[in-house]
């Protein structure tokens, strides 16, 4: 249940039992009056036909009668014990109060019809309910229309979180929510939360490229320093360690400049199966292709070899053989049969400087992150993905032109 919902049921639900518990009292109080009134029109009636039927035995008075059959036998009881009393009862003529008291002739009784007092009643619980219905029918609309200004401030407060969490950290939500309640509380402590999420974020792509731009004039000289070497086993381990290095620096520059959102598609139309085959023929890996459908498809063609490179290297380094790599239409998937992307991986995504190689822990490294920035680039959407026959997979997915 929605909030707006609850608090427009709760709204109700108070309204009904508050104007049902005020119109219960209402009905009792107006019984009560209603009725005390009659209890003393009646025993007035009787105390002055008392007192005539004292100074000249006649019995005078408007319902007044001396041993009446229809007087309600507990009150007869309680006249011929000696006793004054009054009751309310229903009898042919309608509902009446009696007062009945003792006489030397037996019982002298009273009646006063009751007949309009009831219908009074009824008028007066027809009003109450017609006012309990407007009460709560009001309070219900009022509550149901705040409930619907806080959950409308809600859902802006939360589409602005969502986007702050997809990567928009300079999305401000004080500026979509009015007021200055708890909600414009909230929506200033998120902006807060954002503005320093931004500040590190911006702190950390600065350092990240940073380092890499101070790390390339010293490998610019390592590198040279690698070629001078005189030929053997030892040179060869340095020149492989230092274009290692020389790729992680590169690598770490690509990755700035993806996060500063720096780059921009160069885009044109290519056969997308020739394409695909090309980036297999440039990575120099065993990969199987498969195409059930073939498309013209309007991309960057570079960032499209980088893609799909990344995956086919990664499918290879972390994975097992066969590497199996399918075009059905704009959508492409690379499968490698090994023990599939970590759980860690499937949750977050790519996360940079982590690697599934035993020797650097769990996790993957920057190859994944280029890749999945460079699809975000072309527009495109990469999801990664464990098969349910084993293998991990990876699926890029086009956008159309």
């Amino acid at each position: 249940m929605t909030l707006r919902r609850q608090i427009a049921t709760a709204v109700a639900a108070i309204s009904v039992l508050v104007a049902v518990a005020v119109g219960l009292l209402v009905h009792r109080a107006m019984i009560r009056q209603h009725v005390d009134q009659a209890r003393t029109a009646a025993l007035t009636a009787l105390d002055s036909s008392l007192a005539e039927y004292g100074r000249s035995g006649d019995v005078a008075g408007r319902g007044a009668a001396l041993n009446d059959p229809a007087l309600p036998g507990r009150l007869r009881t309680l006249a011929a014990g000696g006793r004054q009393g009054t009751v309310l009862a229903a009898d042919g003529q309608g509902e009446s109060m009696w007062a009945a008291g003792p006489v030397r002739d037996g019982v002298f009784s009273v009646r006063v019809d009751f007949t309009q007092d009831r219908g009074s009643i009824a008028d007066l619980d027809r009003i109450i309910l017609i006012t309990v219905v407007a009460a709560v029918f009001t309070t219900v609309l009022a509550g149901v229309l705040v409930a619907d200004r806080i959950s409308r401030r809600l859902r802006t407060a939360a589409t602005a979180a969502r986007g702050i969490a997809a990567g928009g950290t300079d999305t401000r939500i004080g500026e979509l929510v009015d007021g200055r309640d708890e909600v414009a509380d909230l929506a200033a402590a998120v902006d807060l939360m954002s503005r320093t999420l931004h500040r590190r974020l911006e702190d950390e792509q600065r350092f990240t490229a940073d380092v890499a731009h101070e790390l390339r004039t010293p490998l610019t000289g390592l590198v040279t320093a690698a070629e001078l070497l005189p030929p053997g086993r030892p040179t060869q381990l340095v020149q492989n360690r230092v274009q290692a290095l020389r790729a992680l620096v590169e690598d770490l520059l690509e990755v700035s400049r993806l996060d500063a959102d720096a780059e921009s598609p160069d885009l044109s139309a290519v056969p997308l199966e020739r394409a695909v085959r090309r980036t297999v023929t440039l990575t120099g890996l065993d990969v199987t292709v498969e195409v059930t459908t073939d498309e013209r498809v309007r991309t960057d063609l570079r960032r499209l070899d980088r893609i799909l490179g990344n995956l086919i290297v990664n499918a290879h380094r972390h994975g097992a053989a066969p590497v199996l790599l399918h075009v059905d239409g704009r959508r492409i998937t690379v499968r490698d049969h090994g023990p599939g992307y970590p759980d860690d991986l499937l949750q977050h995504g790519p996360q940079r400087f982590r690697t599934n190689a035993p020797e650097r822990g769990r996790g993957h490294g920057l190859g994944l992150t280029i890749a999945t920035g460079h699809a975000r680039v072309i527009g495109a959407t990469l999801t990664f993905t464990n098969h349910p026959d084993g293998g991990a997979l990876a699926t890029l997915t086009l956008p159309p032109d």
